[in-house]
């Protein structure tokens, strides 16, 4: 069972892994080892999400989706099979955690009173600074 937090847990076998070899330096390991684990989730007709949750995450992580609805995450940071496939499930754990809480309505505010006459100050003070520096014709 992967545990996200107390409300989500899923079952591990949802989740199907795939090995391929990593790109990048690492010589001769990196042309023989299958170390990059490739996760794929299928998000969308999962049970062990709850529909709220389901939706902000499939908004979140839209480009990374298949058109079967499926989550492709890969993970190559490290050299080794398990490593890499605990990386795997902990940047899903972290994108779950991201949208697990709802996000809080705005509530719109104004400027209070003393706020409004700081400003108006300002301007004031501004636009008789500018005055003084006018040319006067009359001298």
């Amino acid at each position: 069972m992967f545990v996200v937090n107390s409300r989500i847990q899923i079952p591990l076998d949802e989740f199907k892994f795939s090995y391929a070899r990593s790109s990048g330096p690492g010589g001769q390991n990196v042309n023989k080892v299958n170390s990059k684990a490739v996760l794929r989730w299928a998000v969308t007709t999962s049970p062990s999400l709850p529909d709220d949750v389901r939706f902000r995450l499939l908004t979140r992580v839209a480009t990374q989706l298949t058109n079967d609805g499926d989550w492709v995450v890969s993970s190559e940071r490290y050299r080794d099979q398990p490593r890499n496939r605990q990386d795997c499930l902990e940047k899903v754990r972290t994108h779950i955690l991201a949208v697990a809480t709802p996000p809080k309505k705005r509530r719109p505010t104004r400027p209070g009173r003393a706020a409004k006459e700081r400003r108006l100050k300002g301007k004031q003070s501004q636009s008789q600074k500018k005055q003084q520096r006018r040319y006067r014709g009359d001298d």
